[in-house]
């Protein structure tokens, strides 16, 4: 056997055997105690924490997304209120009229009123509701 033919089979040989040990540790990942959904409960039934803040950000990314800007957030009794308004994308027709979304916070989520169903939608998904 040559050496050229010996050095190939020993590269072969050196990779399938690492491969196998990286892909036996990597199957044990994630299967100790204490690493699931609090309360034992099953994979993706753990009910996600959102804050106030974190509804209020999302919802700015996604109007912002969407080509709108955002004037300000008031807080009122407990709820935000963010203004916004469709910007003029560059076009010279000035900015659109003036906006708002109500972010009620309800027992497990929150409630965006007067939002149009679109924005409405993303912001739901992207807080994961």
């Amino acid at each position: 056997m040559s050496t050229r033919r010996f050095s190939l089979l020993a590269s072969a040989a050196l990779a399938l055997a690492l491969s196998i040990t990286l892909s036996g540790a990597a199957h044990a990942q994630g299967n100790g105690h204490g690493h699931g959904p609090p309360g034992g409960m099953p994979p993706g039934q753990a009910k996600k924490l959102v804050t106030m803040d974190h509804a209020t950000d999302v919802t700015r990314q996604v109007l912002v997304d969407h080509g709108y800007k955002v004037v300000r957030v008031d807080v009122v009794n407990g709820t935000r209120v963010v203004y916004y308004r469709r910007g003029s994308h560059g076009h010279g027709h000035g900015l659109g009229p003036m906006q708002r979304i109500v972010i009620r916070p309800e027992r497990e989520r929150f409630i965006f009123d007067e939002a149009p169903k679109a924005l409405r939608v993303d912001i739901n998904v992207k807080l994961g509701f």
